[in-house]
Formats: structure tokens, C-alpha cells, sequence
């Protein structure tokens, strides 16, 4: 049996054991939401979902708990992401090496939504309030053997909007084969597994969980890495609506709920180009953003990202670019550093 083979026979069992545990076709409703909005750059640059990147960056452990490494032994990561309106995220990740095989990692999340204006009940305006949430985590990884790597994160996650409060906990588990030889990577991870702790007034919110997988694979000798992520497996119906007639904002909405739909609104296709070992450029496809923003302005980038990595020395700088409609463009902004190569 080839490597190949054996990579892709790998990748099957992966995509079948996440299928069996596909759950709920009907309507989900989920708060909490903020969680599928990545802390990498390199990975909002490949569609925003990716859990097969092995590179020297620290913001990917959010994707995959099983990424983190004692090879990121006290790297810190910064993320900063200038979103829709005057809403802006930024986060705070460190790792480090508890043992030849292990590791351990903290980081906080902060997701800061503006000024909003308030109204009572009939309407009269009460004012502007703020709106944020915030994760803060803690990852403990393993390596099972010299090719499989386990991973558990724990988050705890506050909300704060106007004067109530909200908390929440969760975990997310994974698990990524990596083939050095061959420089393919596989994974599986469940994400948002928990519930609330504290409720605004009586009503309980459910957290999205999620399973997901993918791959990345370096296209032979190219120095091409393509990546192929489904998400969103929980739940297999994911139905949306498009204008009957794109000149009439008035038209009628036709639902849109074919077998190919549904399977490519839970794919993501991306790839880098790596010139160098220090550098990457990269484009991603999430054709759910795409279809999402049916009913809106869009342009041809609706549902494309672009990003590019450099690193320089004991630094390295991601940066990312996405523009889901005309109304919003999007940017992301990463900074890595080794505390240890910088006190060398």
C-alpha cells in the first residue's frame, strides 16, 4: 500500500467517524457565536476554517488544540482583527513545553462590538451602551506517538452587553496525524462542547458545537500546500435563500437546498504558496460566506480571502484580507515572537 494511499484511506475514516456524529437537521439557533471567528491571519486568509496547518505560529492552537507542541516552547502570539463597523478583536496566546512530549498554552480572546443605541420597549432611544465578549483558555497537548498528536482546550467565556452578563464553559478536542516525510497533515476536532453557567435573565443559549475536519497536503515537489476543511457537521441541512431577480430588490427568495449546496457549504478550499520556509502566501474559498450573502451587495470576493506570512528572525508577521460584501471589508493582523530566541 502506497504513502498516498494510506493518506487518503486515513482522510476517509476521518470524514466517516465525523459523519456518524452528525446530529440535528432542523433549526439551531446558537449564541456565542464570536468562537468561529479565527485568531490566526494565516488561517483567515485560507476561508477562516483550517486544522492542518503546521507552521511556527502559535495562533493556530484556537483552530486545533492538537497543534500545539513543545515546539512552540514560549512563543507568544498576538492577533488583531479591524471587523465590520467599529467592531474590533484582538487576543493574547503563550505556549510552552511542559516535556519532550507535552505542552501547555493560555490565551484571552476580546471581542469589542462599539457604541450601539439602546431603546426601551416603544421604541423611545435610551442612549448608547457597549456590547463585548471575551474566551479565555487554557490547552494541554500530548503527543500519542511519533505521528499522532492529542489536544483538549478549556474556555470560559463572558458576556457583557449593556448591563447584563452572560458565562459560558466549553472544550474543544482534537486530534492531528502529521506525516513529516510525506508533508501531509490530517485532523479531527470537536469544538464548543459545554453550556452556560450563567444565563441573561432565564433564558439559556446553546453554544456552537461543531465538528470538524481536513487536511493539508504539499502538492509533490511544488511548493504548493493545498488544504480542504468541512466544518459545520453537526448539522448536514444548511439551506439558504437567493433574489429571484438580482434587478428587483423586491423579488421573491428561493430556498436553495440541493445535495451539492449542502456539501460545499461545509467545505473550505485553500492553498499556500511557500517560497521560501520563512514565508507564505495564501487564498481560501468558503463558499457558505459566499451563499450567505446572497440577499446582499456582494462583489466577486464575496466568499475569497488572501493572506501573506513573513517571518524575520524571532518574529514572524501574518496579515489577511476579506470583503464578505461591499459593505464590509475585513482585515486581520498577526504577531509571533520566541521569548527564547529573543534572549539569545
Amino acid at each position: 500500500m502506497t504513502n498516498n494511499l494510506r493518506h487518503y484511506i486515513l482522510l476517509a475514516a476521518c470524514l466517516i467517524a465525523a459523519l456518524r456524529l452528525m446530529a440535528d437537521d432542523g433549526p439551531k439557533t446558537t449564541a456565542y457565536n464570536f468562537l468561529s471567528v479565527p485568531a490566526s491571519s494565516h488561517v483567515y486568509g485560507l476561508g477562516g476554517h483550517n486544522l492542518t496547518i503546521i507552521d511556527d505560529d502559535i495562533n493556530l492552537v484556537e483552530q486545533n488544540p492538537a497543534l500545539l507542541g513543545p515546539e512552540f516552547d514560549h512563543q507568544v502570539g498576538i492577533n488583531y482583527m479591524r471587523y465590520i463597523g467599529e467592531t474590533n478583536f484582538a487576543g493574547l496566546r503563550y505556549g510552552q513545553g511542559v516535556s519532550e512530549h507535552g505542552a501547555v498554552g493560555v490565551g484571552i480572546q476580546y471581542f469589542g462590538y462599539g457604541n450601539l443605541q439602546g431603546a426601551a420597549i416603544d421604541g423611545t432611544p435610551t442612549g448608547t451602551f457597549s456590547a463585548s465578549d471575551m474566551a479565555f483558555s487554557l490547552t494541554y497537548s500530548h503527543d500519542i506517538s511519533d505521528k499522532f498528536r492529542g489536544g483538549i482546550t478549556l474556555k470560559y467565556l463572558y458576556s457583557k452587553y449593556e448591563s447584563y452578563t452572560a458565562g459560558a464553559v466549553a472544550a474543544d478536542l482534537g486530534i492531528n496525524y502529521y506525516d513529516a516525510d510525506h508533508e501531509f497533515s490530517a485532523s479531527l476536532v470537536a469544538k464548543n462542547l459545554g453550556g452556560q453557567v450563567k444565563k441573561f435573565n432565564d433564558y439559556k443559549d446553546n453554544l456552537p458545537w461543531d465538528i470538524q475536519v481536513g487536511f493539508s497536503k504539499m502538492l509533490g515537489k511544488a511548493p504548493i500546500r493545498l488544504h480542504v476543511t468541512a466544518y459545520e457537521l453537526a448539522r448536514w441541512n444548511s439551506p439558504y435563500y437567493k433574489i429571484a431577480d438580482v434587478n428587483n430588490p423586491h423579488s421573491d427568495l428561493i430556498k436553495k437546498e440541493s445535495f451539492g449546496s449542502n456539501l460545499l457549504r461545509h467545505l473550505v478550499f485553500a492553498a499556500d504558496v511557500l517560497p521560501t520556509d520563512n514565508m507564505y502566501l495564501g487564498i481560501g474559498y468558503n463558499y457558505r460566506t459566499r451563499t450567505d450573502m446572497a440577499t446582499y451587495k456582494r462583489d466577486f470576493m464575496s466568499g475569497l480571502s488572501v493572506g501573506a506570512g513573513l517571518k524575520v528572525r524571532a518574529f514572524g508577521f501574518g496579515a489577511a484580507f476579506a470583503r464578505p460584501h461591499t459593505g464590509a471589508t475585513t482585515f486581520m493582523f498577526n504577531l509571533t515572537t520566541s521569548i527564547g530566541e529573543l534572549l539569545k
